[in-house]
């Protein structure tokens, strides 16, 4: 008789390449029928329960995986509740054999392997797991003194020197053939029906505010092998300059990709090398900071709310919602902020670039706390990833690891002026400003008056006045450093 055997996806929703997938026929090969699940575990997140563009975008990446699992006869079986119940209940029903799954490293995640691994052991099931997502696990690199690493470019050369570029082929396309005639979201043994439609999750919402996303995003394992070999074939070598030009179409749009799993680090890799050049090399460390937000959010993971550099536990940070929100609303009076937060509410996401600039904006020159605008771009990105998000965050507000100073503060206009020159991202993104001169347009709140009537722009009515002095507001941040000295 055969034995049965159930693939958990969790953030590794493709097909090739995947390590616990590719396990599993190659340890069962025909001796066993393959199951795949998926848990929308909201419970076992808690706090980091998927935003709402998360939550879209999960919903067309699940659309897209049941489409070609159901080209090679695995069924893809939807759960929602705590995994650890879920995956058992479900595992008992059908008998089954052995459990496979990837890894991943957030805190919540860690807990809710341990105890799958519990309640499966408990009946009999076997389990079987992975490190897939990242270049290297982050348990099998420690420094020279024998601790996590906290600086980019030693962690960096020391995971070029160990991880493993091998990728893995598709699962055979018969492989996992369980029942003929049967509907792929329903699985019936033992006079049990698991049944989950994918729109039972409620995963769109009812309110259309995602159009814009439908139109420039292609969720799924197809999606991202499209998105990267246009940007390979492109865009690659003008990756240097590409990613602090905003205005410009020369950054790879992988993230959220990369984040949902559709593609592996290790494929970005053999496809990014294809273009032997220093801008290639460059794009490759940011993949590589990638796997270092995960490796610092495994060794540290209360950084999710709390500062690394522990100095900065008593910094004195303001409360002021009402800034807060003209910062989320794209209202702050300066162009590339408010072009940049404007661009996160219509795609879910935002060029890096301009993802720092934002994030100065709002820790240093309105002085809020950087979790405040962590919180906001979990909602709001598709790519919203807990490791990615908490360095990205730490960095800016200068209390993480191998981060920016905090008297580094951007001046927006000068950012703004540096790399948009021609005004392509605000002309883009703040219209109402696209008649500006380009002397102007980064900085309409120091236009004559003439300038401003002939583009047809009125502060305080068209288009908003600064809501904050930025050389007062510096001077105002470093005096806030100095408090915690």
């Amino acid at each position: 008789m055969k034995k049965r055997a159930i693939h958990w996806f969790r953030s590794d929703l493709r097909l090739i390449d995947n390590t616990a997938l590719h396990a599993l026929e190659n340890k069962l090969a025909d001796k066993a029928d393959c199951i795949s699940v998926f848990v929308m575990s909201d419970p076992d997140e808690g706090k980091w329960a998927m935003g709402a563009a998360s939550r879209w975008w999960l919903h067309h990446s699940l659309s897209s995986l049941q489409a070609d699992l159901q080209e090679r006869e695995i069924p893809l079986v939807i759960l929602h509740g705590v995994a650890s119940k879920e995956i058992a209940r479900f595992a008992k029903s059908v008998k089954a054999d052995y459990l496979f799954y990837n890894h991943r490293h957030e805190p919540w995640a860690s807990k809710q392997e341990e105890v799958v691994e519990q309640e499966l052991e408990k009946i009999g099931v076997e389990c079987f797991s992975y490190h897939d997502g990242l270049l290297i696990e982050p348990a099998n690199l420690l420094n020279k003194t024998g601790g996590p690493y906290k600086v980019f470019t030693p962690f960096w050369n020391a995971c070029l020197n160990h991880f493993d570029r091998h990728t893995v082929p598709l699962p055979k396309s018969k492989f996992g053939k369980i029942i003929k005639g049967t509907k792929f979201d329903t699985i019936e043994y033992s006079s049990k029906v698991f049944k989950k439609d994918l729109n039972d999750l409620h995963l769109i919402p009812r309110i259309k505010w995602y159009e814009d996303m439908e139109e420039f995003w292609q969720p799924g394992e197809a999606g991202a092998h499209k998105r990267l070999s246009k940007f390979v074939n492109k865009s690659i070598t003008k990756y240097d300059t590409g990613r602090d030009r905003p205005g410009d179409s020369d950054v790879s749009y992988i993230s959220p990709h990369l984040h949902f799993g559709e593609i592996s680090p290790r494929q970005i890799w053999h496809r990014a090398i294809e273009h032997d050049s220093k801008s290639t090399q460059i794009y490759l460390r940011e993949i590589g900071w990638r796997d270092f937000a995960h490796y610092l959010l495994h060794y540290f993971p209360k950084t999710t709310d709390e500062p690394l550099q522990t100095s900065f536990a008593s910094f004195p940070w303001r409360t002021d919602n009402g800034s807060l929100e003209k910062w989320q609303q794209a209202m702050t009076g300066f162009p590339i902020v408010d072009a940049g937060m404007r661009q996160l509410w219509h795609l879910g996401w935002m060029h890096n670039r301009v993802r720092m600039i934002v994030a100065s904006f709002l820790a240093k020159d309105l002085l809020l706390p950087w979790q405040t605008g962590a919180d906001w771009f979990w909602d709001t990105l598709v790519d919203a990833d807990l490791a990615n998000n908490t360095l990205g965050w730490q960095w800016t507000a200068g209390c993480g690891a191998d981060a920016a100073p905090f008297f580094r503060i951007f001046n927006p206009v000068l950012q703004g002026e540096k790399f948009d020159p021609e005004g392509t991202y605000i002309k883009e993104w703040v219209p109402e400003l696209a008649k500006l001169n380009k002397k102007w347009i980064h900085k309409p709140h120091e236009a004559p008056p003439l300038e401003l009537q002939m583009a047809g722009v009125i502060l305080g009515e068209t288009y908003p006045k600064p809501i904050v002095d930025h050389s007062a507001a510096r001077q105002r941040a470093l005096q806030a450093l100095k408090s915690t000295k």
